[in-house]
């Protein structure tokens, strides 16, 4: 009898103890099984990668963790940016490190600095602690507009993205991830003055700094004209409008800084365009044109732009859909200009799923049905996304026109 006893009790004894686990212990328990199976899935693609531009075949994971971009912010690192601009044999601006912005290359070399590790273990080391303190971030954001579980179920979700793995790769993704998360959390929470230092990082790691003054203009404006119901001092309008201002400050830091230091104003733009002209050739940017001419050069006219149009209209309809409302105002308005920035000035390609993890608060309405045979459904659907973003993104074979 001791037996089947014992088996009948242990289910709620595991019952008991997730209860009383604190919520950051639950978090650590999602994230260090998903990096588990993430690491898992690298390792075996990477057992079978061939040579290629920047490892030999079956390199180990941190050289296999450090390929594509991971090369640019390793030059960042070491060497710092360029008072010259490439130019091609055409006379056009070429690729070069001021594409990069410094705040993750930063950061690790000066824990290079410290530690006198090399670049590739330091630089992965930073993107994967940047992981976990995003999931904890992550967390704390979800249950303002969420129950613990689905709060929880939505960190799930990030942990297993298909883009996951760049969470571990040597990319400013994760750092910048953390800091928006924080950023998010802070302007939900109305702590409009820590928001300063948060977004002076955050515009320097990844190019943020417009599309977050826009969703603070717009959170400024939405509280003017609730202010009936919700109050809003004019202090506090002064203070959130500066915030604003600020981070279109910062937003445009970064290409001035270019210019001044290479003596040519339009060095970052110029410099960005060269990564779209092996698609459509050396053209001028004009916003809110890139997605078109991607659609056409992909599917050809009519069709592109029909497939753009309707792309459009599904992301505008779905920021009103009862799942992703109940995400709260502030989410969405962040979704909305993160959409808008991309649309004014991206190209689409291979790159644009790593684009939008951004976004990643709409994981909050994928998060919401309780269904257990879902939950497990889109869990496994994620973890199979992950794999084929990495073989047809992230590995190499031959010549690859699929940057991650």
């Amino acid at each position: 009898m001791l037996g089947p006893l014992r088996a009948h009790r242990l289910p709620a004894a595991w019952l008991a103890r997730y209860r009383l686990t604190p919520w950051w212990g639950k978090v650590l328990v999602v994230w260090a099984l998903s990096r588990l199976v993430t690491t898992s899935l690298v390792l075996v693609l990477a057992s079978v990668q061939g040579p290629n531009a920047w490892t030999g075949a079956s390199p180990k994971y941190t050289d296999f963790a450090t390929m594509w971009d991971g090369r640019w912010y390793n030059i960042v690192a070491i060497g710092g940016y360029p008072s010259v601009l490439p130019v091609t044999d055409a006379g056009q601006i070429g690729e070069s490190a001021w594409a990069f912005m410094p705040g993750y290359p930063v950061l690790a070399r000066l824990l290079m600095e410290l530690s006198t590790l090399p670049w590739a273990p330091v630089a992965v080391f930073v993107s994967v602690a940047f992981s976990l303190g995003t999931a904890l971030l992550l967390y704390r954001l979800m249950i303002r507009v969420q129950s613990p579980a689905t709060a929880l179920f939505s960190v799930v979700l990030f942990c297993v993205a298909p883009l996951s793995p760049i969470l571990q790769f040597a990319y400013a993704e994760s750092m910048y991830l953390f800091f928006l998360t924080l950023a998010l959390y802070l302007l939900l929470e109305r702590r409009y003055w820590l928001l300063f230092p948060v977004i002076a990082v955050m515009a320097l790691t990844r190019p943020s700094g417009l599309a977050f003054a826009l969703a603070l203009g717009l959170h400024v404006i939405y509280r003017f004209v609730t202010r009936s119901r919700d109050p809003f001092a004019p202090r506090e309008r002064m203070l959130a409008a500066s915030v604003a201002v600020f981070s279109a400050l910062l937003g445009l830091a970064w290409p001035i800084t270019a210019g001044v230091v290479t003596g040519d104003l339009m060095a970052y733009t110029d410099t960005e365009l060269a990564w779209r002209a092996p698609y459509i050739g050396y053209q001028e940017l004009v916003p809110f044109t890139a997605w078109f001419q991607s659609g056409v050069w992909w599917l050809g006219s009519p069709w592109g732009i029909v497939v753009v149009t309707a792309l459009i209209l599904a992301c505008a309809v779905l920021l009103f859909t009862p799942a992703v409302r109940g995400l709260g105002v502030d989410l969405r308005l962040w979704v909305a200009s993160y959409g808008l920035y991309l649309l004014a000035v991206f190209f689409p390609q291979s790159s644009t799923f790593r684009l939008l993890m951004p976004m990643f608060p709409l994981l909050g309405a994928a998060a919401l049905p309780r269904s257990r045979l879902y939950r497990v459904s889109i869990v496994l659907l994620f973890i199979a996304g992950q794999w084929g973003w990495l073989l047809i993104c992230w590995g190499v074979d031959g010549y690859d026109w699929t940057p991650p």
